[in-house]
């Protein structure tokens, strides 16, 4: 079966399967999850953008990773779905449990992710939607935005995801403009690597947010 595989770094933290991708901002290797700000797809705009639609949440509540690991697999996959829906990303990762630790868990997580397959990749794109610019940005910079994911769709045929972990409210309107700018040159297979990448950081930054929530039903992410 043909994977999407960057360029794979070492991974640090360790792991009890071989998952989850490096991260942006190095997590705490207790429960203590990062905030709202580690999930990629949050804001893009003055004063910021809406999360990126992330599918449904997981029903039901989880809390931290003793809650994760105790948690019956349809649960725990249901979670991970939230996260990126690969079904065969959840069920890898669910089935390692217990983790000793969140880094653990987020080094496992991002290993799966290095490990989509053509098929698997494309399930979890097929999920994602673009971000709508947030009602208070200026109406030029909501029509360019809008224009630039209409223009991305139309080329590679999925949503543009891209990770934001670390970038300022402020600046994230400008960076997913540039980043659409960019990317809508590159080849297909060029991009779906690209693409690929983004996702598993996104993955990543969201399940570390899922931890640090209990979990009630709603329709976005963080």
């Amino acid at each position: 079966m043909s994977h999407v595989h960057p360029t794979r770094p070492g991974v640090p933290e360790p792991t009890l399967t071989s998952d989850t991708h490096v991260p942006c901002r190095k997590p705490g290797s207790t429960d203590t999850p990062a905030g709202p700000d580690t999930a990629a797809t949050a804001a893009v705009g003055p004063p910021a953008l809406p999360a990126q639609h992330q599918g449904p949440a997981a029903p039901g509540a989880l809390r931290g990773l003793a809650g994760f690991n105790a948690a019956a697999p349809a649960e725990a996959e249901a979670l991970l779905l939230s996260c990126c829906h690969s079904h065969r990303w959840a069920e890898r990762v669910a089935a390692h449990r217990p983790y000793p630790t969140v880094a653990a868990l987020l080094a496992a997580a991002d290993e799966a992710g290095y490990d989509l397959s053509r098929t698997d990749l494309d399930e979890a794109l097929a999920a994602e939607s673009s971000a709508l610019p947030h009602p208070d940005a200026p109406p030029a910079a909501r029509t360019a935005l809008r224009a630039a994911h209409a223009a991305y769709e139309s080329s590679f045929g999925h949503a543009f995801v891209i990770s934001l972990d670390g970038v300022s409210p402020g600046e994230r309107l400008d960076r997913v403009l540039a980043g659409i700018r960019s990317r809508l040159g590159n080849e297909a297979e060029e991009e779906r690597v690209i693409a690929a990448d983004e996702l598993r950081r996104l993955a990543r930054a969201r399940l570390a947010f899922r931890l640090s929530e209990a979990l009630t039903p709603r329709h976005t992410g963080p």
